[in-house]
């Protein structure tokens, strides 16, 4: 339950928290990425030689996360039992897909998938204010929020018209943040997404957030239809410790 201090606290802090959104939104709209053809850019050619036995791969065995790797797989906590993955169609492209996975006795499930976009210059493993590029890694996912009403989520929702993106963003950016799901990239887990606090400092960036989509890359983020947002604040539970795994369908896969 949020105390009427916290609710202060979020007032007094949802100005510097857009503000200090590196990752989010966007002073412009254009997509500087599509400067490679997806995510085959760094794969090795060809294959294994004729007659030889085909493997698969331990990042599609079944029961894993489809298309992670085994580092990054590792990095999934034990007790995590919802993945939204998010596979980017190359490094340096602003297009990738969501998929919302949860665990069953037998394995990973889809649940759903959604076409998206990332940071407009594509992924980095090592992500700084205004590279305009989305981290790779795997984050937890522990609070949400928005400019509209909790359409239903367990997640804590910040309902707030401090998520309004500023006058002078482009307008077709306006409803970029009317749902948001904060990504716990250089951020305090358990407090509403509009905290600016940076525990790694502000060189590192912030703001990272899954948030409505307005057609072309972010700042940092990854953004999906209102759709997909409504669907994956429903789905997502507490309970079962979500994460997401995000990066290029390459480095995922490897990594």
């Amino acid at each position: 339950m949020r105390t009427a201090g916290g609710a202060v606290r979020t007032a007094a802090v949802a100005v510097a928290g857009l503000v200090l959104l590196a990752g989010c939104g966007g002073a412009g709209s254009r997509d500087e990425g599509g400067k490679d053809d997806g995510a085959a850019k760094g794969e090795r050619p060809g294959g294994p030689p004729r007659g030889a036995p085909v493997t698969a791969r331990p990042e599609n065995v079944p029961g894993n996360v489809p298309g992670i790797g085994t580092a990054l797989r590792s990095r999934i906590p034990a007790d995590s039992r919802q993945v939204v993955a998010v596979y980017g169609k190359g490094p340096d492209s602003a297009d990738s897909t969501v998929v919302l996975y949860e665990k069953s006795a037998k394995g990973w499930d889809q649940q759903g998938s959604w076409a998206a976009h990332n940071g407009r210059r594509g992924w980095t493993v090592d992500h700084h204010e205004d590279d305009k590029r989305s981290p790779v890694g795997v984050f937890t996912l522990t609070d949400a929020g928005g400019v509209l009403a909790n359409p239903g989520t367990r997640l804590p929702y910040t309902h707030s018209s401090a998520f309004t993106p500023p006058s002078y963003w482009p307008k077709n950016t306006r409803n970029d943040f009317d749902y948001v799901i904060a990504i716990n990239y250089n951020r305090v887990k358990g407090i509403s997404p509009l905290d600016p606090t940076r525990p790694e400092g502000r060189s590192k960036g912030g703001g990272i957030w899954l948030h409505m989509d307005h057609g072309s890359g972010t700042s940092g983020c990854v953004s999906v239809s209102k759709a997909g947002m409504r669907s994956l604040l429903r789905a997502l539970d507490p309970a079962r410790h979500p994460v997401v795994v995000m990066g290029d369908k390459a480095r995922l896969a490897s990594a």
